[in-house]
């Protein structure tokens, strides 16, 4: 019979390989988007991948890339926000806010989550709590920060035009 470390231990090695697989997940490129459509840009950048950054399309270019405009993001200089040429499979929609929103009474341990930290949202999952804040782990970067709950969000998946709960 296994222990209940074991078990927990078990859960926690599962929930970092999925939280990895959705982190290196492309998107489905069936959905065009149109300009001033507002989406999410998955980076692709070492050391911030599994983190999502709002956006907006400036122009559709060809049937595979989108410029955009972040909402977060400023260029190099610090001028302007930043515009960038992206894949359509980087980009997903915005996920609807009144069904991602979190309050305190419905954050469970394990629970996949957002957090807004550094511009974007970050995939991690709920390690623990610290008073008013929630602990959250990231596998992709092996961080646990606490967060306040209005900082997160349940985390969802963009799958063949429809979102779906990791919950």
């Amino acid at each position: 019979m296994a222990s209940n470390f074991e078990k927990s231990h078990c859960l926690i090695d599962n929930l970092k390989a999925r939280i990895n697989k959705l982190a290196f997940k492309t998107q489905d490129t069936t959905k065009l988007f149109q300009r001033g459509d507002q989406v999410e840009v998955a980076s692709q950048e070492w050391g911030y991948i599994g983190a999502y950054y709002t956006a907006t399309i400036v122009s559709p270019i060809g049937n595979s890339h989108y410029r955009v405009r972040y909402k977060n993001l400023v260029n190099d200089d610090k001028s302007d926000l930043l515009v960038e040429i992206v894949k359509a499979s980087e980009i997903r929609p915005v996920p609807p806010k009144h069904e991602t929103l979190l309050v305190p009474e419905d954050i469970h341990m394990y629970d996949i989550v957002d957090v807004f930290d550094n511009d974007g949202w970050w995939i991690g999952f709920i390690s623990g709590r610290h008073e008013e804040n929630y602990k959250v782990y990231f596998p992709t970067t092996g961080e646990n920060v606490a967060y306040s709950p209005h900082l997160l969000r349940f985390h969802q998946e963009w799958n063949k035009g429809n979102w779906i709960s990791s919950n």
